[in-house]
């Protein structure tokens, strides 16, 4: 059940994700970090690199490697113009969030030492500098090649923001480590996917749908490989709204599941 035709009228944002992973000894990792509490938007919850498109995302010039926008446009299901723009923002929001830069040389050789690039990091945060700005002054090239496409989601029509969202996969470039110099988070770690999941149902994180059912998909993977190797089919999902007896509830494949982590995710940290 919807709140009603208003609803549909709230402006929806393209927005980028990105997870992070790594091989570890005990297994596949991927990068997370816990927003600070009070943010207008998934405030206190333990998320991946991402956020919304910029304008200035919208740059046909920007030097680029890897599938080309056209390929990246049919597997998230949008125009051309619009797939650009969502590889842009993946990359360009998890070199702000994480110091991640999913990049490459000129001569074709990765990104290993992302610090040197730490001030120009700072303006793109204060937008006073796009990325494609960046890459042309430092003579790199977006390296589309590093991301995967991995799912879709669009958040349900009665939040107040909403987001159409697609998540990324990519590997951890050789030599690169991500950090926490942002505002906008107070925690970072590198986790398995089962132990966030863990963590969840424990009362010891809170984790938004989308971000469940992502770890859930990883979980099944042992190492990078199998999960960079995965084709997967990218439908949008935007969960319906249900009612139930403790209120409004969102619905999707799992939702059940999922419920039931959150209740006892609450009753540990209630308890």
């Amino acid at each position: 059940m919807t709140d009603g035709p208003q609803d549909t009228a709230r402006p929806i944002k393209d927005a980028s994700t990105v997870m992070v992973v790594r091989d570890a000894g005990s297994g596949m990792e991927v990068f997370v970090a816990r927003r600070v509490r009070g943010m207008a938007f998934a405030g206190g919850m333990t998320v991946f690199p991402g956020g919304g498109v910029d304008a200035a995302d919208d740059d046909p010039d920007v030097a680029w490697t890897g599938p080309a926008p056209g390929w990246w446009a049919d597997r998230f299901g949008c125009d051309v113009p619009r797939a650009r723009r969502l590889v842009c923002a993946a990359a360009r929001e998890t070199f702000e969030e994480c110091g991640v830069l999913l990049a490459d040389h000129l001569d074709g050789s990765p990104v290993s030492d992302a610090g040197r690039y730490h001030s120009s990091r700072a303006e793109l945060e204060e937008h006073r500098l796009t990325f494609g700005r960046f890459l042309a002054v430092e003579e790199l090239s977006l390296a589309a090649g590093r991301l995967r496409p991995f799912d879709h989601w669009i958040t349900p029509s009665v939040e107040p923001r909403r987001y159409d969202t697609r998540f990324f996969l990519a590997a951890l470039p050789d030599g690169q480590e991500p950090d926490d110099f942002t505002t906008e988070v107070d925690l970072t770690m590198w986790a398995r996917p089962v132990d966030l999941l863990e963590a969840f149902r424990s009362g010891h994180s809170m984790l938004l749908p989308p971000t469940w059912t992502q770890l859930r998909h990883l979980a099944e993977f042992t190492d990078v490989d199998s999960a960079l190797a995965s084709e997967r089919t990218i439908s949008p999902i935007e969960p319906e709204i249900i009612e139930s007896g403790d209120g409004l509830r969102v619905g999707f494949d799992g939702s059940d599941e999922y419920w039931s982590d959150y209740q006892a995710a609450r009753a540990a940290a209630e308890g």
